[in-house]
């Protein structure tokens, strides 16, 4: 075990004494070492729970023989730092959680891990540290919060964002509002649609990282806690056979958690995050794996943003085993993998797993005959740009329309609720890029003032930014490459037609290539600037958002 290099031998006897000053004995030590790593804090609605998930977790891996140690990480809600300066942070924060976990791993020589994370950065960053380790490890998020409920209706945070922009517009009464507020997030836990923190969970499960149901189980109910104890108990399973994540880890695993995902019209951050989490396994997944797997993908799950569903009506409909028992019946998954409770896929039998065909549709009877993500291309996003298009009102497939260029998020916000965007227009949001931000800030704000102004059947939003999983609307993000890159989304002017066509996947301006040079000839130099020396390391050292955002030396 490579926890021997601190724990054996009479040479580690200074090592074994500072064990000892917090009361870790002889017989501990000579166990299997389990790292618990957990994003507990009092910050976030996501994290604040997270202790009784440890506690259960460390409880599963003492009755099988091991012995836990547990420690923390940093989180940001992005609910809290959305549309203002600590959006900035958001991205970033990811590669910080990545540092940590491969930190604390490899400088205490632990066996294995457990990690618990919730909320968007954090399952990724937790995978990308620990995924860098030669050690095995599980994921078990905190999980999905409850839908709240307001007059018999049930209601989320994106409900609030949207309530924002009703309310200055006079649709609803600061009364209204306030009932928003009070009743959208009724306790602990990620927020309760398919945004990208549950897309995630789901997309444990999917690569094989989770046990069944860790992406659903509601994140305060006891049957989290029974699956937190089976995942305790699992990992030193794991620890005992020898098992290789490369083993169990592989490229067929990340095409079937994509599948997973476009199933269920999961969040466009996904194309940020499972690209990155590939490359810390040294793996290249790319826009085209996306694109290629979602045109052959139906969509059978529709969840908010999308949808009326929640992430509570998939879990009670069977889960993410129902879902891809459905995809199995058509030969959509690579069945050869291996799931987190050991299993291969052509193994398990799914047969009766689906116990809800209103909430996870038959594979012959889907929501549509594709997949809810795609990726545009074009001379706007020639490297890509990212869309939820289960999302997008089909009349909204192809789209012409004139733009209206601004810096910032704020500004375009500010347009939007104040009623000084015109029907038939393009909102262009730009220098919000990984680079150009920095920071790469995802725009709930916006978005959802759309949608409370009633505008989102007539305008759409295109950015170098990216957006909330709970944004909802026709929104393309990740517009690549981006501003601060040289990306024609820089030299884009008011008034520009820019055209969109889904079903051909393609974003476009209608410039000449003279007129292009011309534009680019005469730019102005435009960089905002950064008064954090972390994100201006950030800036230095961030890739493009195609390549997941990664760090350089990372790729």
């Amino acid at each position: 075990m490579k926890s021997e290099d601190v724990t054996q031998k009479n040479y580690r006897a200074p090592h074994r004494a500072l064990f000892k000053a917090m009361g870790i004995t002889d017989k501990q030590l000579e166990k299997p070492l389990i790292g618990v790593a957990a994003i507990s804090n009092e910050v976030i609605p996501g994290h604040y729970h997270i202790e009784q998930i440890v506690k259960a977790v460390r409880d599963g891996i003492l009755l099988n023989g091991g012995t836990p140690i547990s420690f923390s990480t940093i989180g940001v809600c992005d609910g809290i730092a959305m549309n203002h300066e600590g959006m900035k942070y958001s991205l970033p924060s990811r590669e910080l959680i990545a540092d940590s976990i491969e930190v604390m791993a490899a400088a205490h020589a632990l066996d294995a891990l457990v990690l618990i994370p919730n909320c968007d950065k954090s399952i990724p960053g937790m995978i990308m540290g620990a995924a860098r380790l030669d050690i095995p490890f599980m994921v078990l998020t905190g999980g999905p919060m409850l839908a709240g409920r307001l007059n018999g209706k049930r209601i989320d945070l994106g409900s609030v964002f949207e309530g924002v922009a009703a309310y200055k517009s006079g649709s609803i009464t600061e009364e209204e509002l306030s009932g928003l507020e009070n009743y959208s997030c009724p306790g602990a836990g990620c927020c309760s649609g398919m945004y990208t923190a549950n897309s995630l969970g789901c997309v444990c499960e999917a690569l094989g990282l989770s046990l069944p149901f860790s992406g659903t189980a509601m994140a305060t109910s006891g049957e989290r806690l029974r699956i937190a104890k089976e995942t305790g108990c699992q990992i030193v399973e794991m620890v005992k056979s020898d098992v290789k994540m490369s083993n169990l880890i592989t490229i067929k695993s990340f095409y079937n958690a994509i599948t997973v995902d476009v199933a269920l019209g999961c969040s466009t951050n996904s194309l940020l995050h499972i690209p990155a989490v590939a490359n810390s396994f040294g793996y290249k997944i790319d826009f085209n794996d996306f694109n290629r797997i979602s045109d052959k993908t139906p969509q059978i799950g529709s969840f908010r943003p999308g949808g009326t569903n929640y992430v509570e009506d998939l879990h009670y409909a069977g889960g993410i085993p129902a879902v891809m028992g459905e995809l199995k019946k058509k030969g959509l998954l690579c069945d050869d993998q291996r799931l987190g409770n050991g299993k291969r896929i052509k193994d398990i039998d799914f047969s009766g797993c689906n116990k809800n065909t209103d909430i996870i549709r038959d594979i012959n009877n889907p929501y549509q005959e594709f997949g809810g993500l795609a990726v545009l291309y074009g001379n706007l996003s020639p490297n890509g740009s990212v869309i939820k298009r289960s999302a997008v009102d089909k009349t909204m497939y192809k789209f012409s329309g004139r733009a209206r260029v601004f810096e910032c998020e704020e500004d375009a916000y500010e347009a939007i609720v104040n009623r000084r965007i015109l029907k038939g227009e393009v909102i262009v949001i730009r220098n919000e890029g990984p680079k150009g931000g920095p920071g790469m800030r995802e725009m709930l704000a916006p978005t959802q003032a759309l949608v409370g102004t009633k505008m989102d059947k007539d305008v759409y939003i295109i950015t170098d930014g990216r957006f909330s999983g709970a944004s909802s609307g026709p929104a393309i993000g990740y517009v690549s490459p981006e501003a601060y890159d040289g990306g024609l989304i820089g030299i884009l002017q008011n008034g520009d037609i820019i055209s969109i066509d889904l079903n051909k996947k393609m974003l476009n301006v209608e410039l000449t290539e003279l007129e292009i040079k011309q534009r680019f000839k005469e730019k102005k130099e435009f960089v905002k600037k950064v008064n954090s020396p972390f994100l201006q390391r950030y800036r230095e050292n961030v890739t493009s958002a195609e390549r997941g955002a990664v760090f350089l030396e990372e790729e």
